[in-house]
């Protein structure tokens, strides 16, 4: 083919730039986009390759800027209780699962929400009378919490004697003994007894999980969690094969986690990691910080205490997993070695600190172009939100959550202080007052199709909910909850030639079914994706 010819050319449909004019074709030559315009057929030799838009959308790729890719694509292969919050349900497919598996030492999976259960706390006897006679041990929705039945708990040693662990919960009836919950750390009681997840395991689970993400048009995405411990899975081994094999397609960054338990001690392992785990489409020059928990199991850090069953006010707070009194030389000393930070900072006690570590390292550092992210944000303190922007800490958004919903009033909104209420998921104050936004899924947590949380993003509701909006003063317009979720997500990742279309960048493209923009803001979540090209290259669609 003539040098002067384009590879492809994608033309007859509008083009989201995210950045850049409006436009109607773009042509692709080695990987990268060579133009972009409306009459690009100067471009086409015989050989060139031509997509019919169709009035079509074309856009950047998605770039996820928080998903735990691993852990979701093994979740697949195991008992699946996502879609649903019929607790019979439950029982249905935990019962076909053990039966289809009879030979499983464990039955493991999960997906399960805390709405489905009084005051979101299960059952051990409800799991008892589908499997009897083997530990089951199921995560919920959040991966906060798990669900497990009394053989698991007799196989732990859990009894109405044993003392909940420094940073989580065992949920209990009146009289003391375990009831079939383990919030937070104490999800390590059981957790550690379960067979080992293979590298094979993790392996399969990421060419499933790139499968998937690659059909809802996501090209690159962040891991929040690589190199794990305090009881969270070790996904490294899974990208590193991926990685020198040749058959990751998407670029991925790693969140090399920071372990709780330690202080700055690991920051000189933290660097071997980046460096080993860093080979060709694989990065991993960011941290990840857990600072909290979840507002629904009252473990997210707030500034006001958590109200109990009747509305008083309690002594908690929630949990800070790591001293606020150390984070700031921990974040100042991982910023001097140019590690990004990335912060799950979920309640605004957790967003301060995150921020205040932040600004500590910004004072002894200088403002370095290490782009820190904080990830969640379910409430932010007004005095913080501007913060955001001076301090050059991007807002991290998970927006599908953004709704109204069970596990949001009937868990989360009674349970806070009224102050808190009506703080949180700030996006509009966040966009308004300048803040850099991105977007993430935090799937398995909650899907990973980026239309379902854009679709809540502008609307603040659930697609077909018939409940009214959340907060709407806090909505987002289309293009601009699109843009987080290309343009911003890619800055998050330091990924500068993709995530908007324009000459010169990387060809991650994603063709859609439809023009978004050209229907009701209600439609938006009927939206799927048709093709996505990775460096021109066709990885999902025909």
């Amino acid at each position: 083919m003539s040098r002067d010819h384009a590879d492809l050319i994608l033309a007859g449909g509008p083009v989201f730039s995210a950045g850049a004019g409006p436009a109607t074709a773009v042509a692709v030559r080695d990987g990268r986009i060579l133009a972009v315009g409306d009459d690009l057929s100067g471009l086409r030799g015989p050989a060139t390759e031509v997509v019919d838009l169709a009035g079509r959308l074309l856009m950047p790729g998605f770039q996820d800027a928080h998903v735990h890719a691993v852990m979701g694509g093994v979740e697949l292969n195991q008992c699946d209780l996502t879609e649903t919050t019929d607790r019979n349900e439950y029982l249905r497919r935990v019962a076909a699962y053990a039966a289809a598996h009879p030979d499983l030492e464990w039955i493991s999976g999960g997906g399960w929400s805390m709405e489905s259960f009084p005051g979101g706390v299960p059952a051990k006897e409800l799991l008892d009378r589908v499997v009897p006679d083997r530990p089951v041990y199921l995560i919920n929705r959040d991966h906060h919490g798990a669900w497990v039945n009394s053989r698991a708990l007799e196989l732990a040693g859990i009894t109405a004697g044993t003392p909940d662990p420094a940073h989580g919960r065992i949920d209990r009836n009146p009289d003391g003994s375990p009831a079939g919950g383990l919030q937070e750390g104490a999800m390590e009681l059981v957790g550690d007894l379960l067979p080992e997840v293979t590298t094979a395991d993790r392996v399969a689970g990421l060419r499933r999980a790139q499968a998937l993400l690659h059909s809802l048009g996501v090209t690159a995405w962040q891991d929040a969690m690589v190199c794990a411990t305090n009881g969270y899975p070790d996904v490294a081994d899974a990208y590193l094969a991926a990685a020198t094999e040749g058959w990751l397609t998407a670029t991925v960054v790693g969140a090399l986690w920071w372990d709780r338990d330690r202080g700055a001690e690991q920051i000189p392992e933290l660097l071997a990691k980046r460096e080993r785990f860093s080979v060709g489409r694989l990065r991993c020059d960011s941290v990840k910080l857990m600072l909290d928990g979840v507002a629904e199991n009252f473990t997210a850090a707030m500034t006001e205490p958590y109200r109990d069953s009747c509305g008083c006010a309690t002594t908690n707070r929630g949990l800070s997993f790591i001293d606020p009194r150390f984070l700031g030389d921990f974040v100042t000393e991982l910023d001097g070695h140019g590690f990004q930070v990335h912060f799950h900072a979920l309640g605004d006690r957790a967003v301060r600190d995150g921020l205040d570590a932040v600004a500590a390292a910004r004072a002894a550092n200088g403002f370095r172009d290490t782009r820190p992210h904080l990830a969640h944000l379910q409430v932010v303190h007004p005095d913080d939100v501007p913060r955001f922007r001076a301090l050059g800490a991007t807002a991290n958004l998970q927006a599908l959550w953004a709704s109204h919903e069970p596990q949001m009033d009937d868990l989360t909104i009674p349970f806070l202080d009224p102050a808190l209420v009506d703080r949180q998921y700030p996006f509009g104050d966040l966009w308004r007052a300048g803040a850099h936004l991105a977007c993430g899924s935090d799937w398995p947590v909650s899907t990973p199709d980026p239309w379902q949380a854009i679709h809540v993003a502008v609307n603040r509701a659930h697609h077909g909910s018939g409940l009214g909006p959340f907060l709407p003063g806090q909505r987002l317009d289309l293009a601009t909850a699109l843009a987080a979720y290309t343009a911003g997500s890619a800055y998050v990742n330091r990924l500068d030639d993709t995530g908007t279309v324009r000459p010169g960048n990387r060809a991650d493209l994603v063709v859609l079914d439809r023009d978004p923009f050209a229907a009701p803001p209600d439609e938006i979540a009927a939206t799927r994706v048709a093709m996505t090209f990775v460096d021109g290259d066709l990885v999902h669609g025909a």
